[in-house]
């Protein structure tokens, strides 16, 4: 498919940067809006997107949720399960002006593809529905709008359902997030239209008054500039066509954050969204810069992209697609110069450019190839494998350490072991499991030492469920899963002494070595020490080597639980030898059996891994998350409030308490908790758990 470059915009439009002075903006630029539909599942951000697509005249009609037939949720999962798992890119044209449009989705478990989202846009639309007011998804993905400089927007969606309470809706809104959240419009006529508060004076609303919130909105987007207040002061009123200047500055301060009505289902409402994107909502050179960094680490120095067409190129990949079939794919937003099909870009510090091929505007799955891109303009390149989340592209050899500031991404706790069903296929699981987490920030796959698994950590149950059915359903590779073992560890705490002979005759040359040892505790966190104390060659140096090999096999096994021995120091301090029958194997075998005996009789114990647990949860589910933490071994540290509603709790505890706690912390939150964890220390298990877990190891040994 093709599609012509960007409308024209008329003459040159007089832009506002974010030091408050005038400039000039290129009319190409001043004809985009980028906006990303971000909150909560079930808002009707997809429908949305639908209706405004509609509205334009991208599409007929509407796609169906339920069908499988919107433009966004192409992916074959999202259809199945008839909600948005990715963040989808599209874009439309209205009043001559190009909008790159983001429908993001709306689950907790998915904000690795919601928040990079934040990345390519200058507005953020936080999406409520009507029904359910304000949900813990719409809190965070404010603040996080916020936190990136963000102009800000809400869209109250479902106006016309049964019983809402608009009017309620708003104070709620405006409880929460403040007295700044303003109506640019108002529903009339029972919620089957909405009437403009910005231009028009007066109008009929079903809740409060057209003029009332007109003169709020004046007063409050005149704040900002000093001459505009006296003109008010004065004159009572200033024409809203002329503040369109302090009005950017507001949404940049965030000192107005505009609350729009509509109704996605019926399209009211739909096409006045189109006209305050157009007519009010920021260019890209308009709007608050993005958070650019020159160098690496504490020495990296702010700096500032030009939206600029004719300036060097500069880029951020902030979403890639890995498809079985046609390859890698990465969607960048062009910040600064011009993106052209034979560009010549690298990624990042990368030494060797790429030459973009085919250049594509996305309309959900389908790829309109376009000629070229501007600052504003959301595209992608295809079969790239340098390509990777977070990149920078850049044609300019001096911006090879420019880098945007990190997103801080929730971080990924609920595990799971994971393993091929068919032997000698590791390493193609490896191969997809990156795939999958190129394409995701909130996955990670390791491979755990002490357990000897491999683990995908996610943010939920659904986040992992949807990874299994991606490596089922795209990759057609089947594994087996289970939960994670925990790290347990042993060490000892006393010292000991240990002996073992070894002595074998076969009928030829035989083997012979014995071996003294002993025991003793390190303090916790040393690891393992072994010193060689052996004098008079009763074991010849040749051999100590061999008695330290055999001392770690049985260390890194186990003695009692079958976990690695940690904390320890081995002094081998005597021993013999046989001038002929002294081989390697008779000492490694004398020296794993003498320090299984030795640990036996040094008070052996089991620890487990203690973390920090920090749980992000509303306020009333404070009390029930404090009680069911401390019937699991948790101590408590504190409580912090958060913003609005929500509380941060603090806490210690064992891991193996807190296997798929996010299971748990649903069930106490109705799915509105988070937590993270970090490792602190280990500790002794109570003897209850050692018991259990020497048990455990002598039945597996009986049954080996």
């Amino acid at each position: 498919m093709s599609s012509p470059d960007l409308p024209a915009a008329g003459a040159t439009a007089a832009g506002v940067t974010a030091s408050g002075a005038v400039s000039a903006t290129h009319p190409a630029i001043a004809a985009i809006r980028t906006l990303a539909l971000v909150g909560p599942a079930a808002a009707g951000k997809t429908s949305l997107a639908e209706a405004m697509l509609v509205k334009a005249g991208m599409i007929g009609a509407p796609g169906s949720l339920e069908r499988g037939s919107t433009v966004s949720d192409h992916d074959p999962l999202e259809r199945r399960l008839q909600h948005s798992l990715n963040s989808s890119v599209m874009h439309l044209t209205h009043a001559d002006t190009r909008i790159h449009l983001i429908d993001t989705p709306g689950a907790a478990d998915f904000v690795g593809q919601s928040l990079p989202a934040l990345e390519a846009v200058e507005t953020a639309a936080i999406v409520i529905n009507a029904s359910t007011g304000i949900e813990p998804m719409a809190l965070r993905m404010m603040q996080h709008a916020a936190e990136r400089h963000l102009d800000r927007i809400i869209i109250v969606n479902k106006i016309d359902a049964p019983g809402v309470d608009l009017q309620g809706v708003l104070e709620q809104i405006q409880a929460t997030f403040g007295k700044e959240c303003l109506p640019l419009n108002l529903p009339s006529a029972g919620g089957a239209q909405v009437v403009d508060c910005f231009y028009n004076r007066e109008g009929s609303a079903d809740f409060s008054s057209v003029e009332a919130a007109h003169r709020a909105l004046v007063e409050q987007v005149v704040e900002v500039d000093g001459d505009f207040v006296e003109r008010y002061l004065n004159d009572g009123d200033v024409d809203a066509s002329e503040l369109h200047a302090p009005l950017e500055e507001a949404l940049r301060q965030g000192h107005l954050i505009p609350v729009c009505f509509v109704s996605a289902r019926s399209g009211a409402g739909v096409r006045e969204l189109l006209d305050v994107i157009v007519r009010l909502l920021p260019n890209p050179s308009e709007a608050n810069p993005p958070d650019f960094l020159r160098g690496e680490g504490p020495d990296a120095q702010p700096m500032q992209a030009t939206p600029d067409p004719t300036q060097h190129v500069l880029a951020h990949v902030f979403k890639v697609t890995v498809d079985p079939y046609v390859g890698k794919m990465g969607v960048f937003r062009v910040h600064q110069g011009t993106v052209t099909p034979n560009s010549l870009l690298y990624v990042g510090d990368g030494r060797k450019p790429f030459k973009v091929g085919h250049l594509f505007m996305l309309q959900g799955k389908d790829h309109v190839e376009v000629q070229k891109a501007v600052p504003g303009d959301i595209c992608a390149v295809a079969k790239v494998d340098a390509l990777h989340f977070d990149a920078v592209l850049h044609d300019a050899a001096e911006d090879d350490h420019i880098h945007l500031k990190p997103l801080a991404f929730p971080v990924p706790v609920h595990g799971l072991a994971i393993e091929p069903k068919r032997h000698g296929d590791e390493q193609r699981m490896w191969e997809i499991l990156q795939k999958l987490v190129d394409e995701d920030p909130c996955l990670k796959v390791e491979h755990v030492a002490a357990t000897n698994e491999t683990i995908v950590n996610g943010l939920g149950d659904l986040h992992l469920r949807i990874l299994l059915d991606r490596l089922r359903d795209v990759h057609k590779f089947e594994v087996n899963t289970r939960p994670p073992r925990v790290a347990y560890r042993e060490t000892i705490t006393a010292k000991a002494e240990g002996h073992h002979r070894h002595k074998k005759q076969t009928g030829g040359a035989g083997q012979f070595g014995e071996v003294f040892l002993r025991v003793e505790p390190l303090p916790r966190g040393s690891g393992f020490q072994f010193a060689d104390e052996v004098k008079g060659g009763a074991i010849p140096n040749t051999f100590i080597p061999a008695v330290e090999k055999g001392v770690r096999e049985a260390l890194a096994s186990g003695v009692i639980a079958g976990y690695s021995v940690v904390d320890i120091k081995v002094t081998v301090h005597d021993g013999k030898s046989h001038s002929v029958d002294s081989k390697e194997i008779a000492f490694v075998t004398a020296g794993r059996k003498a320090v299984v005996a030795a640990i036996l009789e040094a008070r052996p114990i089991v620890l487990e891994p203690i973390v920090n647990v920090e749980i992000t949860a509303p306020e009333a589910s404070t009390g029930d998350i404090t009680g069911d933490l401390s019937s699991r071994r948790a101590q408590v540290a504190g409580t912090d409030a958060q913003m609005a509603g929500l509380m941060l709790v603090r806490a210690q505890a064992p891991l193996a308490e807190l296997m798929s706690y996010q299971n748990r912390l649903n069930a106490l939150t109705s799915g509105q908790g988070r937590y993270t964890l970090s490792l602190s220390h280990y500790e002794a298990v109570p003897p209850t758990v050692q018991q259990q877990l020497t048990s455990q190891h002598k039945v597996a040994a009986t049954d080996d």
